[in-house]
């Protein structure tokens, strides 16, 4: 480490940090709204689990926004600038449409509900797409691991908000009123982008012509790796995360089912899986320093896979009559295993991705990467409620068990446990 202790310190508690703090939560607040807080509202209201379920589509946008990641890339707004004039646009638009399911209900407004879900998706992955690109630009090399920890930390607390304290305010106050409240809480990242960041400095060759900003990416990407060795990198990124993914794709609706009521869920179930996967991230950061990469998928795969089990445990008591302080501390247990899993696979699986970026194309690459690796929490667990109903909860947890295997299969191609792949793309 060749920097000194005070610039270490310098460096932790610098402006580019505090932003990353504001970029991680604003990013993190709109998904586990969608993913935890619309779920329990609508299964509060007795729509059915097939219904629910199926209310995972909403999230394709994730998954497509690579097709437009191109475009924020190249055309600047009349307002703030290349990057931040597109973070106020898609801000200001989460706002609004948070806000907006308080005027809706799930017994008549369904169809409504699910439309504008797709739009809050939307602006969502829009704001992704423009926060990590602008992310990368502010940040040095040398502060890129902090910058991206800090970050990916800051969107695992925001889950407190959707997934904690507006579903302890549901048991208290009408459902319209936790949505206007919740909403409030984009603002911080809106003051963020209009007096808090600072526009990056333009680069010197910013896409100008359709293939610049679009082929060049996408075609730098299988010239280098090879047909044959990128499609398994993209079934790699499909597959690692995909039993665990559809494990805690209908989690809040299970816990509800189980008997927990949604004060136990806002401050059990959300804190326990929250405070471990924030402590697995960081510990799993330091340790890849020591062992790597691939050897990190491996190990914290392994992890990840196990603790799905747990679910498969907890299912099998069935509905709790009366839920007690035992109960509640198995719930907690079961979250919090599962949590360290998703915190140390996470770490890996991040950085996987961001190693086979080449630099010049980081930002649509990446977004290619991370709408693949939305796909199972989108398009597969729609079918999660029809799987559950059919299968029952204990042998739905054991078929997530069984899918998180083939993603650990692929490592022996992507990433094998003896050496370090290295990439060639103007490292």
């Amino acid at each position: 480490m060749t920097a000194s202790k005070s610039g270490f310190i310098g460096q932790i508690f610098s402006r580019n940090m505090l932003v990353c703090i504001f970029t991680g939560f604003a990013s993190g607040l709109p998904l586990y709204f969608l993913i935890n807080l619309i779920p329990a509202w609508l299964r509060s209201e007795q729509v059915d689990l097939k219904s629910i379920g199926l209310m995972a589509l909403i999230g394709l946008p994730f998954t497509w926004k690579f097709l437009w990641s191109p475009l924020m890339d190249a055309v600047r707004l009349p307002v703030l600038g290349r990057r931040r004039g597109w973070m106020l646009l898609t801000q200001a638009g989460l706002l609004a449409a948070l806000a907006a399911y308080a005027f809706l209900n799930p017994r008549n407004h369904l169809p409504l509900i699910a439309g504008l879900s797709v739009l809050v998706a939307f602006f969502s992955a829009s704001q992704d797409i423009v926060l990590d690109a602008f992310r990368r630009e502010i940040l040095s090399d040398e502060e890129l691991g902090l910058g991206n920890s800090v970050h990916v930390n800051a969107y695992r607390v925001a889950a407190l908000i959707p997934g904690s304290l507006s579903l302890v305010l549901a048991d208290r106050m009408p459902w319209s009123e936790v949505f206007v409240i919740t909403s409030l809480f984009m603002l911080p990242g809106l003051l963020m982008t209009l007096f808090l960041a600072r526009e990056p400095v333009l680069p010197p060759a910013v896409p100008k012509t359709l293939k610049q900003t679009v082929v060049e990416p996408f075609k730098e990407f299988f010239t280098r790796k090879g047909i044959a060795s990128a499609v398994c990198v993209l079934l790699f990124i499909f597959l690692y995360k995909l039993g665990d993914s559809m494990a805690t794709a209908l989690a809040t609706p299970f816990y509800l089912d189980m008997g927990f009521s949604k004060t136990d869920i806002g401050l059990i179930a959300k804190n326990a899986g929250l405070w471990p996967a924030v402590a697995a991230g960081i510990l799993g950061g330091v340790w890849m320093l020591k062992i790597g990469v691939n050897k990190a998928l491996w190990i914290f795969g392994a992890v990840q896979a196990v603790t799905v089990l747990g679910f498969v445990w907890l299912a099998g008591f069935g509905h709790f009559d009366t839920v007690g302080t035992s109960e509640r501390l198995m719930l907690a247990a079961v979250i919090g295993a599962e949590a360290v899993g998703v915190g140390l696979g996470t770490a890996a699986f991040v950085s996987y991705m961001a190693r086979e970026t080449n630099p010049a194309f980081t930002a649509t690459q990446l977004a290619l990467f991370t709408s693949l690796s939305a796909v199972p929490r989108t398009v597969i667990n729609s079918f999660a409620g029809y799987l559950i109903e059919w299968l029952g909860y204990v042998p739905f947890f054991q078929l997530c068990f069984i899918l998180a295997l083939p993603g650990m299969l692929l490592l022996l191609k992507v990433a094998p446990w003896n050496g370090e792949k290295t990439q060639d793309a103007g490292r």
